[in-house]
């Protein structure tokens, strides 16, 4: 392949897709089954625990693993370890899908956290290896900006703040049966707004703690008042920056109740496209994998692409455990 068949468009549209499906696989793997839970907590039957054992079996097992993952490529090669994880995945959700009790779900769940880490890992190499083929000057410029201690604080605490948003909207329901029953009475469609209100309203005091916080360590509380300071366009882009933000959880639970029994793969969805349409624009775009080889973009098109499948399987198999 020529340099030019490399840095052609198509190349890089579909080279970035892949390694954004491919770095949605935990997160699919969670967010498919988590608007399920009341559904198989009648069918299996389980207690509210027992449930969320499944999550914690899930999350226990991946994070083990994730730590094996990388050994395992760097011995056995890419390839084999992509696709031996992705049979066990896929026997794991066919697995979960037919469990009879919460018990042999949550050993499935387990073996399915074993197996999702791989395909991050690829993505992750696939990072590093564009790293190594940046030029020199870019290459100085990531080494002046890195900051390990700084990244993994931001990881964690990024960890658990979208892991709480995951739980309030897990929790959603009782406020929208709420909003459904108390006068004035609000339709089906508009009854997950209050559930918004109330998990958005924690993300802005999070933002505004954060921003008061930072405005005390650079003393910076002054600049509201700065003459000059463009402070009326700021809060116009911030306004819109919120806006579009939002929009994309008023969509998700205004058409949640026309999904009917498929709602379950709504918030994955949503999550896997906000992932594979920001790598989209980053390729196509913005170039970010231009300067990158062929090594890196396959590494990138074959993560993205087992993702795309596994999370189908996922996707699969949560509608044949409702049916």
């Amino acid at each position: 392949m020529t340099t030019t068949d490399r840095h052609s468009r198509s190349f890089r549209v579909a080279f970035a897709a892949l390694l954004g499906a491919l770095a949605t696989l935990g997160p699919f793997a969670v967010d498919t089954y988590l608007p399920a839970f009341g559904g198989m907590q009648v069918a299996l039957p389980a207690t509210p625990i027992e449930m969320q054992q499944t999550l914690s079996a899930y999350l226990l097992s991946f994070g083990f693993m994730f730590l094996f993952h990388g050994a395992l490529s760097d011995s056995f090669g890419r390839k084999p370890v992509i696709v031996v994880a992705l049979a066990i995945f896929t026997l794991a959700s066919v697995g979960a899908a037919l469990a009879g009790s919460v018990g042999a779900l949550i050993g499935w769940r387990m073996l399915q956290g074993v197996s999702t880490g791989a395909g991050i890992v690829v993505v992750g190499l696939a990072g590093m290896s564009k790293e190594r083929e940046l030029p020199e000057a870019e290459k100085k410029k990531s080494v002046a900006e890195f900051n390990f201690a700084k990244g993994l604080r931001a990881a964690l605490f990024s960890g658990l703040m979208s892991s709480a948003m995951g739980w309030g909207l897990v929790g959603g329901p009782t406020i929208q049966k709420l909003a459904e029953s108390t006068a004035p009475v609000t339709s089906r469609t508009w009854s997950g707004m209050p559930v918004l209100v109330v998990v958005l309203l924690g993300g802005l005091l999070v933002n505004v703690a954060w921003c008061l916080h930072l405005n005390v360590k650079n003393r910076t509380s002054g600049d509201y008042r700065k003459a000059g300071a463009p402070l009326a366009g700021n809060f116009v882009f911030a306004a819109i920056a919120g806006a579009i933000w939002c929009s994309q959880f008023i969509c998700f639970k205004t058409g949640e109740p026309a999904m009917g029994q498929t709602a379950y793969v709504g918030w994955a969805l949503l999550m896997a496209c906000q992932i594979l349409f920001s790598s989209l624009i980053g390729a196509f775009f913005l170039g970010e994998w231009r300067s990158t080889g062929r090594r890196t973009r396959t590494l990138l098109a074959v993560g993205i692409a087992l993702l795309i499948f596994t999370a189908v399987i996922t996707g699969y198999s949560g509608y044949l455990a409702l049916t």
